[in-house]
């Protein structure tokens, strides 16, 4: 087809030939650094209004879950850490509860606290490094200057209880690793106190900031349809008011004796979760600083079960206990055996339900294991919630959803 017009000087017909008006497909990542880790997003566009956006996955894809199946079940506990590797603690909490569960074992009590204590500072680290990269996908380079050193120091602490900064290994089926000295509990309530003041800082740099609120307010909005249809759980399901948190509705490792309050959203856009993970840290500071007063009152009470068919004996008893050097070998060469039986953990992690499923077969390996990570789910619906919004949008709406693609792609 051909477009008629007229040229007002000569009044002559002019035939121009029609152009077809087609959307622009462009590749967003996995090299743009606002998209968290190694994603592709091809994303369709009209103009600037996005059409569709259709997430690629597996470029980290590492097979944890095969991998799983030919290794032992101590041996299999490292594999967690690299996988929300922001706050990796919470996810061997997952897989060291499904275990006590298949075994029926439980976790002495100074070690359940010391558990507890150390998935807050995960929450924190994961809240700390989503806030502040979320507002600097939006333009804002301060942010990420200042939660960073405060996550410096909390990752001297992770160093300081297992030796390791990232890869910490540290919870173990039955309770932790290890003791935490008294300085470093009386160092964590000392930071706890003056931590507030740094998420007041952020609160004044950010929430009211104008231009802050233009890019998030409104933008990426999910509904509690959504929810029940994508599966979302953690920040984004509680944003549009569903107060849903295991540590409350499925209370595990004596959650039930701490004071802390679940905070919810109302309009469920990515305003909202900012300002849901900047109450989170304030509550996980309150359960930090109660977990130390739980310490101190159950100081010299062992932190690991004292099955040695489980639990390495004391280093100590080895020197002079024949029967601890055997169960100490065998445990390190053989691992331990669990019964036939299938078992679902989960834990409310800093990004949403964290679940490991397990099926023994009573060798000394998982027949089966499998991972539900909640950042898989809130992936899923990138294509929903970014149609209609510009292209600038979409680094806002996936800096909220808090993506790593560690236990994504596992």
């Amino acid at each position: 087809m051909t477009e008629v017009t007229h040229d007002e000087a000569t009044n002559e017909a002019i035939l121009t030939p029609e152009r077809e008006i087609r959307n622009f497909t462009m590749n967003f990542g996995p090299q743009h650094p606002a998209a968290h880790g190694v994603l592709r997003m091809v994303v369709e566009l009209d103009g600037e209004i996005v059409e569709r956006v259709d997430p690629h996955i597996g470029l980290l894809h590492r097979g944890t879950e095969k991998l799983a199946e030919s290794r032992t079940y101590l041996q299999n506990l490292p594999y967690y850490d690299r996988l929300d590797y922001v706050a990796p603690m919470n996810q061997e909490h997952a897989y060291c509860l499904a275990i006590e569960k298949l075994l029926g074992i439980g976790v002495p009590r100074r070690g359940s606290y010391i558990r507890v204590l150390y998935s807050e500072i995960g929450r924190i680290l994961n809240h700390l490094l989503n806030v502040t990269t979320q507002a600097m996908d939006v333009g804002a380079l301060t942010p990420p200057l200042w939660g960073f050193e405060e996550r410096e120091k909390l990752m001297v602490f992770y160093e300081r209880a297992c030796g390791a900064r990232l890869h910490a290994a540290y919870f173990r089926p039955g309770g932790v690793h290890q003791d935490l000295p008294q300085k470093l509990v009386d160092d964590i309530r000392a930071w706890c106190h003056a931590f507030p003041e740094l998420v007041d800082d952020l609160d004044g740099l950010l929430t009211d900031n104008r231009i802050f609120k233009q890019r998030n307010v409104d933008i990426g909005i999910v509904t509690e349809e959504n929810v029940y249809a994508w599966g979302f759980t953690g920040v984004v399901a509680r944003s549009v008011g569903l107060r849903w948190d295991l540590r409350r509705a499925q209370p595990y490792e004596r959650y039930e004796e701490f004071d802390f309050r679940i905070p919810v959203g109302k309009t469920g856009d990515c305003y909202s979760r900012y300002l849901m993970r900047m109450e989170e840290m304030r509550e996980s500071v309150k359960i930090m600083l109660q977990a130390c007063d739980k310490l101190d009152q159950c100081a010299g009470e062992p932190v690991l079960t004292t099955d040695n068919k489980v639990a390495p004996p004391r280093r100590a008893d080895m020197k002079t206990s024949m029967e601890a050097l055997i169960h100490h070998f065998k445990l390190y060469t053989e691992g331990f055996r669990i019964p036939a039986g299938e078992v679902y953990a989960a834990v409310e992690a800093p990004k949403g339900e964290f679940g490991v499923y397990l099926v023994a077969d009573g060798t000394n390996k998982p027949y089966r294991m499998r991972i539900r990570a909640p950042g898989f789910a809130h992936l899923q619906a990138m294509d929903h919630l970014c149609r209609g919004h510009q292209l600038a949008d979409v680094s806002a709406i996936l800096g909220s959803q808090d993506i790593v693609f560690g236990e994504v792609d596992r």
